[in-house]
């Protein structure tokens, strides 16, 4: 049969979550992925074929995580639910979720909180500033820095906690990082303060810039923040991908045991349609899908003896499964591991912000120790040699320059995705405009989901099609998908052969569809029409490449499927280097011998055997319609379908480059001017605050210009 979606509605890759706990009165509780759902239509149809169901006591579809939890009746499993949920079209797979890391945003609720206390006491501190510097009285101006006091301290308790933690992780650690002058000059600010306040003979305090200087750096890390709040452990979502319990056979019958035990040796049950959870040896004839893994469309006829992989789905009929392998050693977990090592090193990047703090650091302690010392020789006033240095350091605090980079990138980022593309590293756009190589994979990127067939006459049509549906077969499932627009032909007495074919009977007349020496054939009584899978480029796809080639980037396309098909397709989209029968290992390899050669790659690729190469790219994209896998290990996700968006993509991240270079020199310009009035001596506590506040808004201005 063929999977039903909702009108309108675009099919996705199948989700990778589930999970296990009670539901009320100790009944099993289960989380079933549904990826096809898509609209209230769909939530109505799954709840109802659940309510149906003498296993399910009761139902209830998330539909913005594309799930459904069900509680089980006492003495069942999700087996009936499963099976009633696929047979009515809506694709459902019960995995293992425990391996995702939780949903929610506790930090970046917390960033935001303290972000809104600073904002808060910052300008209530600097209307008490004005008054002050208005010419308050003696008595007046003591009893305002009373009130400032108490304003500035619980807040910049509160709010500086994150600059004070990080300072001093990095000063244990023995280094120094951007916090560590941050720290300081909001310490000294507060203290300085605290003790004109106490000694009440100053004339100003610093709690104003103390408290704008946390505001706006709070600003710029949750905007930081929230550009990576998507992104998660792609190894993690390799792992989900296995499934948490098996049927293990032994001599006095089946049980149920988790995935984990199984050992080799073991025999465990496969039934048509599962997804093989440990490598092992196939003990008869059967027939699986490696796309998951290889990309390679159609599916693999196996013997008695040939080796199954993890994450390889059984189609046709149960089989017998020896395990030879650990879950822990799978190949699943293989290509897990080779994405840890590929995440990690795309995160050893250094950015220009973190460049920019390693040189920073050391000079703004230098400038204000420099400061200190030779206003406390050349005038032997240890408090004013401690003002200046305070001055020095908040008046230099990289406020602008932190906000350089997070700035551009909260724009820029929404702007593409306002364009159908969701960025979620940090670091994304510097990458992206650094490209010079483009890495396509071919089924699935280049190509729609869904194969077209040539012109057939209406009769052809319809017996193909109710042929069609009567197998779970991937190349029936395309067909019919191909054909959904006729109506099916009434047939009887179907049944399928596996491995050849479906037969039926038509008006009296047998009819076959099965394989054929060149792809599909339908034999009617009269004639046999062949039925070749064309595959489709997706829209934009050979306008993206002539874009691509015309900025003078290098394209080439990677996959695991045929050389015929593969160079038929890169000849119509005008791709000149093609690497075909690649499997998901090298892929990462391919990526990691251009990156050698001093090629910066952008991979863009949609499968479970993309996301080692996705993961290792300089930079990578995935469509929306990726697996999860292969989406979490990308630094973007195209939520349209056409292609073109990467030219866009990449056009806007150069643009974002030459943006966040503007707010650079916006803020060396800024401490150019600042450094020599702070060291002089001139920089007063509502200067420093004005100053700051000032340039980081000049940043955040030119960030968010069209």
């Amino acid at each position: 049969m063929t999977l039903a979606a909702c009108p309108g509605c675009v099919a996705v890759a199948p989700s990778v979550e589930a999970a296990a706990n009670k539901g009320s009165g100790g009944a099993a509780a289960l989380h079933l992925a549904l990826p096809q759902i898509r609209c209230a239509a769909c939530i109505a149809g799954v709840e109802g074929i659940l309510a149906k169901l003498p296993s399910v006591q009761s139902a209830r579809v998330n539909l913005g995580a594309k799930r459904v939890r069900i509680v089980l009746t006492q003495g069942h499993d999700a087996d009936g639910a499963l099976k009633a949920l696929n047979d009515a079209g809506f694709e459902a797979h019960e995995l293992d979720a425990t391996a995702l890391r939780p949903a929610g945003d506790d930090t970046g609720r917390r960033l935001l909180a303290r972000a809104a206390v600073a904002g808060f006491a910052m300008m209530n501190v600097m209307a008490v500033s004005v008054a002050v510097w208005s010419g308050a009285g003696d008595i007046t101006r003591v009893m305002f820095h009373w009130v400032s006091a108490a304003i500035a301290l619980p807040a910049l308790a509160f709010s500086a906690v994150p600059f004070f933690a990080s300072a001093a992780v990095a000063l244990r650690a023995g280094r120094m990082n951007m916090d560590v002058p941050i720290a300081l000059a909001i310490l000294l600010a507060a203290a300085t303060s605290l003790y004109e306040t106490f000694a009440a003979t100053g004339a100003h305090t610093w709690f104003d810039a103390a408290l704008s200087l946390t505001f706006f750096l709070l600003v710029g890390r949750y905007l930081e923040h929230r550009a990576r709040a998507t992104a998660r452990s792609a190894a993690a979502e390799l792992t989900a991908l296995e499934l948490p319990r098996a049927t293990r056979l032994t001599p006095v019958g089946r049980e149920t045991v988790d995935v984990a035990t199984l050992m080799p040796e073991d025999r465990i049950a496969l039934a048509a349609g599962a997804r093989a959870p440990v490598d092992g040896i196939a003990l008869g004839a059967a027939m699986v899908d490696r796309s998951a893994l290889t990309g390679e469309a159609a599916p693999i006829v196996l013997m008695a003896g040939d080796p199954v992989c993890a994450g390889e789905v059984i189609l046709g009929s149960p089989l017998t499964l020896r395990v030879v392998r650990r879950a822990e050693d799978s190949t699943l977990r293989r290509l897990a591991a080779l994405v840890e090592v590929a995440e990690t090193g795309k995160h050893r990047y250094s950015g220009i912000a973190d460049r920019a703090a390693r040189l920073y650091a050391p000079v703004v302690h230098g400038l204000a120790a420099a400061a200190f010392v030779v206003w406390w020789g050349l005038t032997g006033d240890l408090h004013h040699a401690i003002a200046v240095a305070t001055a020095t350091l908040i008046i230099t605090c990289p406020c602008a320059l932190a906000l350089a980079i997070p700035a551009v990138t909260a724009a820029m980022t929404g702007r593409l995705f306002r364009d159908g593309v969701l960025l979620k590293s940090p670091t994304a756009l510097e990458r992206l405009a650094e490209i010079d190589t483009v890495l396509f994979d071919k089924t699935g990127t280049l190509t729609e989901g869904v194969a077209r067939l040539p012109e057939l006459d209406a009769t052809a049509a319809s017996v193909a099609l109710g042929l069609a549906r009567a197998s779970d077969h991937p190349a029936s499932r395309a067909l019919a998908a191909a054909l959904h627009n006729h109506l099916p032909a009434d047939l009887s007495e179907l049944h399928e052969v596996p491995g050849e074919g479906v037969c039926g009977l038509w008006s009296g007349a047998q009819v076959w569809l099965g394989r054929g020496q060149d792809g599909p054939e339908l034999h009617l009584p009269d004639r046999c029409i062949p039925l070749p899978l064309l595959e489709t480029p997706r829209p934009g796809a050979a306008e993206v490449v002539q874009a691509l080639r015309g900025r003078g980037l290098n394209v080439a396309m990677v996959t695991g499927d045929t050389e015929a098909r593969a160079a038929a397709l890169a000849a119509t989209l005008g791709i000149d280097r093609v690497h075909a029968g690649v499997r998901p290992e090298d892929k990462a390899d391919l990526v990691r011998q251009m990156a050698n050669r001093g090629k910066l790659v952008l991979m863009v690729g949609d499968g479970l055997n993309d996301t080692a190469a996705l993961a290792g790219a300089h930079a990578s994209l995935a469509p929306a319609t990726a697996l999860d896998a292969a989406r979490v290990a990308s630094d973007g996700v195209m939520l349209g379908g056409d292609l073109c968006a990467i030219d866009e993509t990449l056009r806007l991240a150069r643009r974002a480059r030459s943006r966040i270079r503007q707010n650079l020199a916006l803020a060396a310009a800024y401490n150019a001017v600042a450094i020599p009035v702070a060291v002089m001596g001139y920089a007063t506590p509502l200067m420093a605050a004005v100053v700051m506040s000032t340039s980081s808004i000049l940043v955040v201005l030119n960030a968010v210009r069209r």
